[in-house]
C-alpha cells in the first residue's frame, strides 16, 4: 500500500540517516574511506538510533526504548555485518612478491572468508553462514552478497554501543581483507501503522576507497487495526469471492475449448490476472502469519535484533505484484470498448505492423549493443555512465538527457565522433524508421475502415440503451394519463385486473 504518509516516513528517515554529519562533516551519503566510516558509525550513527530524552534534556518516559523523533520506536537493536574474502583470494604477479605481501581479490561466494580473525571472541570475530544468521542475499553497487558474515549486535543503549564500536575499531575489525559492512535496523510508527526497514551499506572495493548505498523499505505489516481496514477487510473477502468464481470459470472454459481457449489475447490475460491474484492471496496468509510470529518472539526478546527485512523484501515484491496485476485489469478495458472505432485503427494498427517492427526491431539493437560496446571499451575507465556495460545502453541519450563535457575530456578525438555519430544513426535514423512504419501502417488502416460500412459501435449502443428507457417511461407516462382520462369521465370504479392489465401494455 502507497500513501503520501508512507513517502514521508521514507524522506524523513533517508534524511536522518544519509544527510546528518558528524563533528568532521561527514555524512552516510560522504563516507569515502574506513576512517569516514568509524566517524558516522560513532557519530551520527548512534545519535540518530538512539532517543531516550526530549529536546531539554528530560527522559522520554518509555524505559529504555529508543523513539526516533519522538514517534518511531526502534525495534530490538541495529546489527552490523561484514563479508570478508580471503588473503589469498588472489595472486601477486612474481616481480612484486618481494613489496606486495599479501592479495585481497574482489568479493565472490568461492572467495568469502569464513575463518576467525582478530580477537577471536565474540560472533564479530567468528563467521557465521546465511542459514544460522536467517538472512538473505543482498545485491550492492559492485557484485551480489551473500546474507553470512562476521556480525556484532549493539546493546541497548547508546553508551554500551559507543563501547562496543570503539572496541571494534582499536581491534582493527575492518581491514583489506573487509569487502562490505551492512548495518541493519527496523522502526515502527504507531500514528501511521507502518514499518521502515533500513539497511545501510558500505562497499569497500579492491581498488580502495568507500561506496556507499542503502535501501529503505516503508511497509505496512500489520493490516487490521482501525475501521478503516476492517473496511478493507470485507473488501478483501469480497475480492477472494470474486477469483474464486472466476477460477471455476476459468477451468470449465479450458475444460470446454482446451488449447483453442488460449488462442485468444484477452482469455491469456485473465489467466494472468487471476494467477497473480490466487499469488497475492496465499503470500497475504503467509505475512498475517510471519508478522505475528516476529512479533511474538521480539516481545519475549526485546534486546535482540529484529529481522524485518526478509519481510519486507516480499511485501515489496507483493506490491509490486499487486501493481502489475492492477495494471493488466486496466488494459483489459480495451476489450470492451473495442466497438470504439478509434480503438479498433490502434489495435488493427499494432496488430498489422508488428511483424515489420519486429523485423527492424533486429537491426536497430545491433547497432545499439555495437555502441554500447564502443562506448564501454572507450570510455569505461574515465566516465561514470559508461562505467559498466548496463550503463553503456544510452537510453539516457535517446531521452535527451547526456553529459558531452564527461566524454569529449574522456576522450577528445572519439568523444565527439561517438557522440554525433550516435545521436545521428540511433536518434535521427533508427527511430524515426520505427515512427516511420507505424504511421504508414496506420494511415492503410485508417483508408480500409474508412471505405468499411459503419459497424455498430459504442456511442451507438450506449444511445439505443438510453432512447429505450426514455421511450418506456414515456409509455408508462400516457398510460397513467389514459387511466386518469378514464376516471375523470363518468366511471368512478375501475377493476384491478384492467388497471394492471393496462400499465403491463
Amino acid at each position: 500500500m502507497t500513501s503520501s504518509s508512507a513517502y514521508y516516513y521514507t524522506k524523513v528517515m533517508s534524511e536522518l540517516f544519509l544527510h546528518t554529519p558528524s563533528n568532521t562533516g561527514v555524512s552516510f551519503q560522504d563516507i569515502s574511506s574506513m576512517a569516514d566510516f568509524w566517524d558516522f558509525a560513532q557519530g551520527p550513527l548512534l545519535d540518530s538510533l538512539y532517543w531516550t530524552k526530549w529536546y531539554n534534556n528530560q527522559s522520554l518516559g518509555h524505559g529504555s526504548h529508543s523513539f526516533i523523533y519522538y514517534e518511531n520506536l526502534l525495534l530490538g537493536v541495529p546489527r552490523l555485518r561484514q563479508l570478508r574474502v580471503r588473503n589469498d583470494s588472489c595472486v601477486v604477479h612474481e616481480d612484486f612478491r618481494d613489496d606486495i605481501l599479501s592479495c585481497y581479490d574482489v568479493y565472490s561466494p568461492d572467495k568469502e572468508e569464513q575463518l576467525p580473525f582478530g580477537l577471536l571472541n565474540d560472533t564479530a570475530w567468528t563467521y557465521h553462514s546465511q542459514e544460522e544468521l536467517g538472512g538473505s542475499s543482498h545485491w550492492g553497487r559492485l557484485t551480489s552478497y551473500s546474507g553470512g558474515g562476521y556480525y556484532l549486535d549493539l546493546p541497548v543503549s547508546r553508551q554500551a554501543s559507543a563501547e562496543a564500536l570503539r572496541n571494534l575499531q582499536e581491534g582493527l575489525w575492518l581491514d583489506r581483507g573487509t569487502r562490505v559492512v551492512f548495518i541493519d535496523f527496523s522502526v515502527y510508527n504507531a500514528n501511521i501503522n507502518l514499518f521502515c526497514v533500513l539497511r545501510l551499506v558500505v562497499e569497500f572495493p579492491a581498488t580502495g576507497g568507500a561506496i556507499p548505498s542503502w535501501q529503505i523499505r516503508t511497509v505496512k505489516l500489520i493490516r487490521y487495526v482501525s475501521n478503516w481496514d476492517f473496511f478493507i477487510v470485507g473488501c478483501e473477502i469480497i475480492f477472494c469471492i470474486f477469483i474464486l468464481y472466476y477460477v471455476v470459470e476459468e477451468i470449465l472454459e479450458l475444460h470446454m475449448h482446451r488449447l483453442h481457449y488460449l488462442s485468444s489475447i484477452w482469455n491469456v490475460l485473465d489467466l494472468v490476472v487471476i494467477l497473480l491474484s490466487i499469488m497475492a492471496m496465499g503470500f497475504h496468509i503467509f505475512r498475517t502469519l510471519e508478522v505475528n510470529r516476529l512479533m511474538g518472539k521480539l516481545l519475549q526478546q526485546p534486546n535482540t535484533y529484529a529481522d524485518f527485512e526478509f519481510l519486507a523484501f516480499w511485501q515489496t515484491q507483493y506490491n509490486n505484484m499487486n501493481a502489475v496485476n492492477l495494471f493488466f485489469a486496466w488494459i483489459k478495458i480495451f476489450k470492451y470498448i473495442s466497438f470504439n472505432k478509434t480503438m479498433t485503427q490502434l489495435s488493427s494498427t499494432l496488430a498489422r505492423c508488428a511483424k515489420d517492427i519486429l523485423g527492424f526491431a533486429v537491426m536497430f539493437f545491433i547497432v545499439f549493443f555495437a555502441y554500447a560496446q564502443l562506448g564501454y571499451l572507450i570510455f569505461g575507465t574515465q566516465v561514470e555512465n559508461f562505467s559498466t556495460f548496463i550503463k553503456c545502453m544510452c537510453f539516457r541519450i535517446i531521452l535527451g538527457d547526456f553529459d558531452y563535457n564527461t566524454i569529449n575530456n574522456a576522450n577528445r578525438i572519439l568523444g565527439p565522433a561517438y557522440f554525433v555519430t550516435y545521436v545521428f544513426f540511433v536518434f535521427f535514423v533508427l527511430l524515426n524508421m520505427f515512427l516511420a512504419i507505424i504511421n504508414d501502417t496506420y494511415s492503410e488502416v485508417k483508408e480500409e475502415l474508412a471505405g468499411q460500412k459503419d459497424e455498430l459501435q459504442l456511442s451507438d449502443l450506449l444511445k439505443q440503451g438510453y432512447n429505450k428507457t426514455l421511450l418506456r417511461l414515456r409509455l408508462k407516462k400516457k398510460q397513467v394519463s389514459d387511466v386518469q382520462k378514464f376516471l375523470q369521465g363518468g366511471e368512478q370504479e375501475i377493476q384491478f385486473e384492467d388497471f394492471t392489465k393496462t400499465l403491463r401494455e
